[in-house]
């Protein structure tokens, strides 16, 4: 199939129809607009429902509604979009409903700015609203690979009847790359026995979050843990970039890892054994993984959009094996692959 030449947010929208998304429910926010404009005009050619709520709390109820309803559903909005939905992913994740949202990160606290920002990292790992629970969160790099997991976002989500979040900034949403959809059959989905169908010669179905009884809501609350730590065994994805022989291991996510990936070029050519280590999903965490290159690594450099919030993550996993440094911009600034070389040499030149 030719490739097309797509924005990162109009990609992440076909993707989804083509994934048999078709039900979109959102809210415009500066960068992610162009995921709710694509869907616009291309839900109703394909016989979806594409509705614009009056706000980012409607749209996150909206999408309870139609998931609850059996649905493959999806919305999207930028950092300060999703603290609006933060209550309403609580209740669909205590309702084990599966569905796909999507956060084109831009720089906080506050309404802050509407430049690129990975400052939504503890939100989006450590649950964000009320209540012990995860969301399975996707972290792409490239546009492709934007489409390639976006598409198994809803696949995951139906698998554990959970959100799955993917995880992007304003960068890679403005920027165009050529992407491909691969042919294929028709979405077919698996039954969804739980679903509020109408009951049609079955017992009723209820969806619900709300147990008063305190020893039912431990046994709930245990049953969505049970999901997590199956996720946790067999959802860890993660690239190993130029490992093997490493000195000194960069850990990016995202588009960061794209810019460091060029750093490592120029740092190899420099005679410098520099690897990284890219979270793909950044929860359920690598650390494994970290664990393992700590054994033969003893400086690790954790680059971000942010002043420091999965290098957390990144000292967990590496369990004080081993040193882990950081550098980050902030505030929509986003580091250039020089600043990356010269912080990566800084380090290495110290260790000898």
């Amino acid at each position: 199939m030719a490739k097309r030449f797509m924005t990162g947010n109009e990609a992440i929208a076909e993707a989804a129809i083509q994934a048999g998304c078709r039900h979109f429910f959102g809210y415009p926010i500066t960068p992610q607009n162009e995921i709710p404009e694509y869907m616009s005009k291309r839900m109703p050619e394909v016989g979806g429902i594409y509705l614009q709520a009056e706000s980012e709390v409607a749209a996150i109820n909206m999408l309870f509604g139609a998931a609850g309803a059996g649905a493959r559903v999806m919305t999207s909005s930028s950092s300060p979009g999703i603290s609006l939905m933060q209550e309403g992913i609580s209740y669909i994740v205590g309702a084990q409903l599966p569905c796909v949202i999507v956060n084109i990160m831009r720089g906080g606290p506050g309404l802050g700015g509407i430049q690129p920002s990975q400052s939504d990292y503890f939100q989006a790992t450590k649950g964000g609203g009320h209540g012990d629970y995860h969301l399975l969160v996707m972290a792409p790099h490239t546009i492709q690979e934007a489409v390639s997991l976006t598409m198994e976002a809803f696949n995951l989500a139906d698998k554990y009847r959970n959100p799955t979040l993917v995880l992007g900034d304003g960068y890679m949403g403005q920027m165009m790359e050529p992407v491909e959809f691969k042919e294929q059959s028709p979405t077919e989905l698996s039954p969804k026995d739980w679903a509020l169908t109408g009951a049609k010669g079955r017992p009723s179905n209820l969806i619900k979050s709300l147990y008063l009884n305190p020893k039912e809501l431990e046994n709930h609350n245990l049953e969505i843990n049970r999901k997590i730590q199956e996720m946790v065994k067999n959802e860890v994805r993660v690239e190993n970039y130029r490992t093997d022989d490493a000195e000194i291991v960069i850990v990016a996510y995202g588009t960061v890892a794209r810019i460091a990936k060029t750093a490592l070029k120029v740092l190899r050519e420099k005679g410098i054994k520099a690897g990284m280590i890219r979270p793909i999903t950044v929860f359920p965490f690598p650390y494994g993984i970290l664990s393992e290159t700590a054994e033969t690594v003893n400086k690790f450099l954790v680059v971000e959009m942010s002043l420091g919030q999965m290098v957390e993550d990144v000292k967990l996993g590496v369990y004080g094996k081993a040193e882990v440094h950081f550098y980050g911009r902030t505030g929509g600034m986003v580091p250039s692959f020089e600043e990356i070389v010269a912080k990566t040499s800084e380090l290495a030149k110290e260790g000898i």
